[in-house]
Formats: C-alpha cells, structure tokens, sequence
C-alpha cells in the first residue's frame, strides 16, 4: 500500500479516535469543566483532534521502524522505543501548544497544575501517558495494523469516506482559523489568552441558563464579534471568579 495513503488512513483513524478519547476525558477529569457536560474537545468543530492524527502517524512510523531494524526484538530496544514514542508526542504536544499559545493568543490544554510542566503545555505525567499509548499501540494495534489497512485499501467504499473526511476536515480547518483570528483579536485587545475549554464550557453553561438548545458541534458559533466577545468576556470572568474562590479558600 502507498505510504501516503496509508498514513491519510492512520490520521483519520488517529484523528477520530483520538476524539472519542478527549470526549470522555474531558467530561470526567477536565477542570475547565467542573459541571461534567458533554463538550466537543479540540479546536476543530467536528468529531476529530488531529493532534492525535499525527501522533498515530508518529507511532506507525517509529513502530515500522523498530520492526525493519529488529530493534523491536528485545525487552531493552522496545523500552527505547517507547521512551522515543513518549518523546515524539510529547514534542508534537509542545509544538502545536507553543505555536497556539504564541501566535493566536490560544490555550487548548492546560496543565499547569501538574508538578514539571513547561509552560503548562507539556508535563511527566502526560509524557507517560504518552509511553502507555506508545506501548499499547506497538503491542495490540500494529502487529494488525498493515492487514487492516489492506482491507480498507480493497473496499472502494471506505476510500470514498477517507476523501470525504479530507474534504470536510479542510472546510473545518479552514471555519475553526476564522474563528480562532477571531478570538485572538479580543485577546491582543484585553491582553489575555484565550483558554479554548473554558470558554466553550461558559458557552454551554449559558445556553443551560437561558434554557436554549446546546449546540455540541457550533458551541461559539455567532454572527458578529459582539456576541463572540460575550462569551469571552463572560468566561475570562467566570475564570477570574473562579481563582479568587479558590485562593480564598486556601487562605482560610
């Protein structure tokens, strides 16, 4: 199989997969949700983060790597590969949260309440998080990974579903940068950053108090910066109430 088809394969896998995993940890254990709603994670609006596309990619790559060098055949070469699958995630996280952080003025994770992390962007604990993926991927995905991806190359039908995402993701990258440009406007103007999950939480916390149907998948969609600016401003607030509660309550 082409290796650019199957890598657009394994980013849509990734990609779609990695969602469903952000969906639930974000609606059990995210502190910017403290009210457990069901949030669309990502800065995407549809069902996929491709921040674990490329880390799928990523993990192929080095796998397939260990594999046609043998370095995969001890105990000691796969405790490497691990560390190496760790570390390109984690560079990748570092990367994407850097670039975000720095040129649209955006926050889509934060783990600054972590011991060691690097600007809240990266962390020890996620880097390990990073190594079980890695290790669970090389020992129960890729051993079948090339097999079903054979299979998918045979069945027209699912080839038309890979173009069909392709297309669409490039609608919604290009929908999300509009409304990310236009975030980062309100945060050069109130010198702030955005923090993506809190806003999108306040955003589903008002339509809960005004008794409006939530949208899961256009959470902060609005015709005009004004209304946008709204829920900015309402959940910079909300934010800002929220660290005062808090430190208070450790003074006392």
């Amino acid at each position: 199989m082409n290796i650019f088809l199957t890598l657009a394969d394994l980013f849509f896998i990734g990609s779609t997969l990695g969602w469903v995993l952000e969906l639930f940890f974000r609606h059990r254990f995210s502190s910017s949700n403290p009210e457990h709603k069901w949030i669309n994670p990502g800065f995407c609006v549809g069902p996929y983060v491709p921040l674990y596309g490329f880390g799928l990619c990523i993990l192929y790559l080095l796998a397939a790597i260990g594999d046609y060098s043998g370095f995969g055949a001890t105990a000691s070469g796969r405790a490497i590969l691990f560390v190496c699958m760790a570390v390109s995630m984690t560079v990748i996280e570092y990367i994407a949260g850097i670039w975000l952080l720095k040129r649209m003025k955006l926050r889509l994770w934060d783990y600054s309440g972590l011991r060691g992390n690097i600007q809240g962007l990266i962390c020890p604990l996620f880097s390990v998080f990073w190594a079980i993926l890695g290790a669970v991927y090389y020992f129960l995905v890729h051993p079948y990974v090339l097999d079903a991806l054979d299979w998918l190359a045979r069945n027209l039908a699912f080839s038309f579903v890979i173009g069909y995402f392709f297309g669409v993701f490039t609608l919604d990258v290009i929908y999300s940068a509009h409304l990310v440009s236009r975030m980062r406007k309100f945060a050069e103007d109130n010198e702030v950053i955005v923090k993506f999950e809190h806003v999108k939480a306040h955003a589903r916390a008002v339509q809960d108090r005004l008794h409006l149907r939530p949208r899961f998948f256009f959470p902060l969609h609005t015709r005009s910066d004004r209304a946008l600016n709204h829920y900015l401003r309402g959940a910079k607030d909300a934010l800002e109430k929220r660290i005062r509660k808090d430190t208070e309550k450790n003074a006392s």
